[in-house]
């Protein structure tokens, strides 16, 4: 596993266009807010993220708050963005999308 390269972080905009790209954040972590009807939707799409997550063996810092999920991915151990974060921010947006999700 290694770090995404200057041109996959260049095509972030067009490849995860809902989530926000910090590079000077830990080196660099994507970040994008949920929102769901209730707290039950929001619950389940943290628990299908979940098993995405073990899945990849790559785990989301995330916090929920009723109907609402925040997420900010990075690769701890490489210090920055890598493949892991791309394929868990796509098993996200699938989650959310089935269950009804909106950006806030």
């Amino acid at each position: 596993m290694t770090l995404l390269d200057a041109a996959s972080l260049a095509d972030l905009p067009q490849t995860l266009p809902a989530w926000r790209h910090d590079p000077h954040s830990r080196g660099g972590v994507l970040q994008r807010r949920f929102v769901f009807a209730d707290f039950r939707d929001a619950f389940a799409f943290m628990a299908r993220v979940a098993l995405e997550a073990e899945r990849l063996d790559h785990h989301p810092e995330w916090s929920n708050v009723w109907n609402r999920v925040d997420i900010t991915l990075t690769t701890h151990d490489l210090g920055g963005l890598s493949s892991r974060d791309l394929a868990l921010a796509r098993a996200a947006d699938r989650a959310a999308a089935a269950l009804g999700a909106r950006t806030a």
